[in-house]
């Protein structure tokens, strides 16, 4: 297996990074300078003075996209600092312009406080047309989301909740089509970070009833009196019988099993402790919960993971490009989980005639971000 931890770090040393600027227009003579800058760049200025809404027309600053971050919850690595997540960002402006064509610009904030990233978004947020929050801690990160889409008028989205829910819910679609169940399928999700409360408030929307939830304590429950808001919340909705204990405790009689958070954590007891035709989504990153050639060996039906060098990868690449492609072009000031769900449903169709090794597509076939945009679109 390849060494992709030291491919990486020997491809970004050779090319300083992920990124450049290129000019869209020629500047070669007096008259493209006067023209790009200086007297000529006054009318462009002056028309959106008159009326903001030019920016969308005269500027690129409208379809491009902020990609922001504090740095407190790296892939699975944790709390590693803003200047150890640039190459993170860098990645993710790369996938905007390859899947949906749009240009994004990565930020990373030296900030230790919800009120500090709100206002340093809110200051640089005419320079954007979406701002996309990445690798923000829980519960910090749904505060400063919830703040965001409250106060700005262009769409706000945490990837990490939102772009993880979308393409686990699209995979589950047609996972449980391969082993022939529904929405009546017992689920546990083990994380309740940003992407696991995400994960389970639109598995909930779509309409599965039941749902327990696990954090690194055991099942969330009525009985316990540590829970955030956050965690009471989804209790509104999951664990209707109110039970209590380890994960080998939920996972008795289960289905479904979403894991959104720390690796090698399942073994072989917990699979058996599931329903036959089990389906496990392990998708923490580097390391999944559960080592993929085990898969076979615990007669797993359907695994997935969040990695691209094994099948079913659960990776928000599927989805992030064109929710904000479609969002932009639709000039939608929010994104609502409508088209949410609308863009997990139009994913999931790609995949005609799923199959355990094949319930999601990759991110390089079809036309995934535009596909999705039309859903998006069509939501809105």
């Amino acid at each position: 297996m390849k060494d992709y931890l030291k491919l990486s770090i020997e491809m970004h040393k050779k090319f300083n990074g992920k990124l450049e600027i290129k000019s869209k227009v020629p500047l070669e003579n007096r008259d493209d300078l006067s023209t790009v800058y200086s007297p000529g760049v006054a009318g462009p200025c002056l028309e959106i003075s008159k009326d903001k809404k030019n920016a969308f027309k005269l500027t690129s600053a409208k379809k491009t996209i902020g990609i922001i971050s504090d740095g407190t919850a790296v892939l699975g690595l944790g709390n590693i600092g803003p200047d150890a997540a640039i190459p993170v960002m860098e990645g993710k402006a790369l996938l905007f312009k390859k899947f949906a064509g749009l240009d994004a610009f990565p930020i990373v904030l030296n900030a230790k406080s919800t009120d500090e990233i709100v206002n340093a978004v809110k200051a640089i947020a005419p320079s954007f047309g979406g701002i996309n929050l990445e690798d923000i801690s829980a519960p910090n990160a749904f505060e400063v989301e919830d703040r965001l889409k409250k106060e700005l008028d262009i769409p706000v989205f945490h990837d990490d909740q939102h772009g993880t829910a979308i393409v686990v819910l699209a995979g589950l679609i047609n996972a449980l089509k391969v082993v022939n169940k529904g929405k009546e399928a017992k689920i546990v999700v083990n994380g309740a970070g940003a992407a696991g409360i995400a994960v389970v408030k639109l598995l909930h929307k779509y309409g599965f009833k039941d749902i327990i939830v696990c954090d690194s304590k055991g099942i969330i429950s009525n009985e316990r009196g540590d829970l955030n808001n956050s965690k009471k919340e989804i209790l509104s909705y999951s664990n209707k019988n109110n039970l209590s204990g380890n994960l080998l405790q939920a996972m008795k009689g289960s289905d479904i099993f979403v894991g959104v958070s720390k690796g090698d954590l399942l073994k072989k007891e917990h699979i058996k402790a599931m329903n036959k035709k089990p389906i496990v989504f392990a998708l923490a990153n580097p390391r999944a919960e559960l080592a993929p050639e085990l898969a076979q060996e615990y007669n797993i039906e359907v695994f997935a993971t969040g990695r691209s060098d094994y099948p079913n990868q659960i990776n928000n690449v599927l989805a992030f490009p064109g929710i904000f492609k479609g969002a932009i072009e639709a000039k939608a000031k929010n994104i609502s989980e409508k088209m949410l769900i609308e863009a997990a449903k139009a994913l999931s169709n790609l995949v005609k005639f799923p199959t355990a090794s094949k319930i999601i597509p990759g991110p390089f076939e079809s036309d995934i971000a535009s596909i999705i945009a039309e859903a998006v679109k069509k939501a809105v």
